[in-house]
């Protein structure tokens, strides 16, 4: 008999057993049935919190995308706290801490990067092949995406006393249209000087965004 553990635990759980499943076997493979038993709990208990394998699939994909930002916020936290970092200089040293401090963490994490991708790819074409509601997992990917984007971004040029001179939304938008194609390429030539060099071009771009109010 499976541990009575507080509800959002046990969800977390279920989380963690999904990303294993889908991660080694692929998303096809993945079923609540199988869930449970990768689990250990009644497929009852797996049903109780994930209605259907879309809602698992959404929920998966936001906790993919949450622990990438969890260390972009660690980097750009010891690097606030360590120096003043005003105007356009400052504002580049930010966004250089805080996307140079995704790679460990992709580069650690191969399997669940491809995850992301496939899981995008099965939702756009479920959506393709008539299922509407299976778009919704794609589209809450990537709005999970650009508030995390959007709010690094905002905490970046406010701490660095700039403004963005275009909509922070576009900003976010190419940034992370530029990071996806990125890791992809990586994902399939493991090149990571390549792809080092490429964030930093990245971040410079992203930089030119930016004017100095003062």
């Amino acid at each position: 008999m499976s541990q009575t553990l507080p509800a959002d635990v046990r969800r977390g759980q279920l989380i963690e057993a999904g990303l294993a499943i889908a991660a080694h076997q692929g998303v096809a493979a993945l079923t609540i049935r199988r869930l449970a038993d990768a689990a250990g709990v009644s497929l009852g208990v797996a049903h109780y919190h994930f209605e259907d394998k879309e809602e698992l699939l959404i929920e998966m994909g936001e906790n993919l995308i949450l622990q990438v930002s969890e260390s972009m916020r660690a980097a750009f936290g010891r690097l606030t706290g360590a120096a003043e970092l005003p105007g356009i200089p400052g504002l580049r040293e930010l966004l250089s801490a805080g996307i140079g401090g995704l790679w460990p963490v992709i580069e650690a994490t191969p399997d669940h990067q491809l995850l992301t991708y496939e899981i995008t790819a099965r939702a756009l074409l479920r959506r393709g092949a008539g299922h509407d509601s299976a778009g919704a997992v794609a589209s809450h990917q990537y709005r999970t995406m650009d508030a995390e984007a959007i709010a690094f971004l905002d905490l970046c040029a406010h701490r660095a006393g700039v403004a963005w001179g275009t909509p922070v939304e576009q900003v976010a938008r190419f940034a992370l249209a530029a990071l996806d194609g990125l890791v992809l390429r990586w994902l399939v030539d493991r090149d990571g000087d390549a792809a080092l060099a490429a964030l930093d071009d990245l971040v410079q771009v992203v930089t030119s965004k930016a004017l100095d109010d003062g």
